[in-house]
């Protein structure tokens, strides 16, 4: 059973209770790179998670103030799933994440060399930018062509 109440006062600690586990920020990383925003969107990744892990983590990020779920505008039966301010606060980690994987994992699947450096060389114009088309409810790839010409 999951512990209810916090290790310490660390906030190193704080972070990781609140997204330290690894669907959790795979599903930051998929609103923010690809424009996920339902549950059978986030069930689709490819990193495979059971329906009953997505639920609890879903739910967990909404309860943390990460993400909030509000009524499909395009099919009123689906809810979908935003970053709050508070989310968005997480794009600088994601950037520092995905510039680790792809400098340390020989076997990455991280795209173009030349968008780590764009991301290396501008980290935080890129975050900036990266923020505002999240919030303005685009991704990064779905965009990426408008981020590149923007960063340099």
């Amino acid at each position: 059973m999951k512990r209810l109440d916090r290790k310490s006062d660390c906030a190193i600690n704080y972070s990781l209770e609140a997204i330290g586990d690894p669907w959790s920020l795979l599903i930051v990383r998929d609103i923010v790179y690809y424009g996920k925003k339902t549950y059978g969107e986030f069930l689709a990744a490819k990193e495979g998670i059971a329906t009953a892990a997505l639920a609890r983590r879903l739910l967990d990020l909404e309860n943390k103030g990460i993400i909030v779920k509000q009524r499909s505008t395009v099919d009123k039966r689906k809810e979908d799933y935003t970053l709050t301010e508070k989310g968005l606060d997480l794009i600088p980690i994601l950037l520092d994440l995905a510039e680790w994987g792809a400098e340390h994992d020989p076997e990455t699947g991280a795209i173009a060399s030349n968008w780590t450096a764009l991301v290396k060389a501008n980290k935080h114009k890129m975050a900036s930018l990266t923020r505002q088309i999240v919030k303005a409810g685009g991704s990064v790839f779905d965009t990426s062509g408008r981020l590149h010409e923007k960063l340099r």
